[in-house]
């Protein structure tokens, strides 16, 4: 399967580098289109933080 199929059908597994004020709403973004989607960070406090689910975002409004 090509990639733009990949794309079209949802089937592509999206990969994000950096879980900042950039990579994490991309993220959110793909994850709300129905992507599957996996996230890398080399903070291990701020992994820690979102995956127990908490917001370790300050000052960033709600998406």
């Amino acid at each position: 399967m090509e990639l733009i199929e990949k794309i079209k059908s949802k089937k592509a597994h999206i990969g994000i580098i950096g879980l900042g004020y950039v990579g994490l709403p991309l993220v959110i973004e793909f994850c709300k289109a129905g992507f599957q989607v996996t996230g890398l960070d080399i903070d291990p406090e701020k992994v820690k933080l979102l995956s127990q689910g908490k917001n370790y975002t300050r000052g960033v409004h709600k998406m």
